[in-house]
């Protein structure tokens, strides 16, 4: 069970650490506070924050041997809401439908199955609940102009109690593309922050940016319009030369107002998934 952060060490202490970001006109400018680390195969995939505070990672060695059987190979960015644990799960190239499951507090996992639609990209990236824990959030690789918006399963009446066929609820479109969402979390009700894992600089000054979208209000069930805003560049930091980082997971924990942001560190240093810690700066 390798998911409990480890302290920094001794040998990036004199990186820097508490600079405020530069955050774009009319949002929040948030202040880097801490770093630390989790290994990649166990945790690199994304996080999630517990009501106490306390972390939940996700890597690939979390698959259980039930669900590789049934295709699903890979996991993505999962969500905890009100006690239950989302987690976003696609199967081959070559699947016709990707899978959410919602595992209980007492422990029980139900299976949610999304056939894909005309068009819909394979991959299933992230799962972010709303705040109300009606709609669940999700999105695809690549270049893209909207995000995906499903019933909460499970803790949406609408959806199955034990798990079926889980269809679209109506769709994020984004003022303009993205690429390469690795994960997503509800900051307010019409307010997602998002990790993107694009490198191109070609929709944003900024490589490997952390995104804030903002709706046109709270969701519902039916189409949406968001905003895109990119906030700053994510950190890219290692003992380890190139730049073949990839930006994973983000949570937002609104107990303690932290925002967690994950960065899988380049060449042999990609075993270890850094996590950076931030807060939203004041005054």
């Amino acid at each position: 069970m390798r998911r409990h952060l480890f302290s920094l060490a001794a040998v990036t202490a004199a990186l820097a650490l508490g600079a405020g970001t530069a955050s774009a006109a009319g949002a929040p400018s948030w202040t880097e506070t801490a770093t630390a680390y989790t290994d990649t195969l166990g945790g690199g995939q994304g996080l999630a924050s517990h009501a106490d505070g306390s972390l939940l990672y996700r890597g690939l060695a979390d698959i259980p041997l039930s669900l590789r059987l049934k295709g699903w190979n890979h996991v993505g960015d999962p969500d905890i809401a009100r006690g239950h644990v989302v987690d976003a799960y696609q199967g081959a190239d070559t699947a016709s439908s990707k899978m959410f499951a919602v595992t209980t507090p007492a422990g029980k996992r139900y299976e949610y199955v999304h056939p894909l639609g005309q068009g819909e990209k394979v991959n299933n990236s992230f799962a972010a609940v709303s705040p109300d824990a009606r709609w669940l959030v999700s999105g695809e690789w690549g270049e893209q102009r909207r995000l995906q918006v499903f019933p909460a399963p499970l803790l949406n009446p609408s959806t199955p109690a034990t798990g079926g066929t889980l269809p679209e609820a109506g769709q994020i479109t984004l003022d303009r593309p993205v690429r390469d969402i690795q994960g997503c979390d509800f900051v307010t009700a019409t307010r997602l922050v998002c990790a993107s894992n694009d490198a191109t600089g070609a929709h944003f000054p900024e490589v490997r940016p952390l995104l804030q979208v903002d709706l046109a209000r709270a969701l519902d069930g039916s189409p949406v319009t968001g905003t895109v805003t990119s906030l700053f560049a994510l950190p890219q930091r290692s003992v380890c030369t190139g730049d073949a980082y990839e930006t994973e997971g983000v949570d937002y924990d609104a107990g303690s107002g932290t925002l967690r942001v994950q960065m899988i560190q380049p060449g042999v240093c990609a075993v270890s998934t850094t996590v950076y810690a931030y807060r939203a700066a004041t005054g």
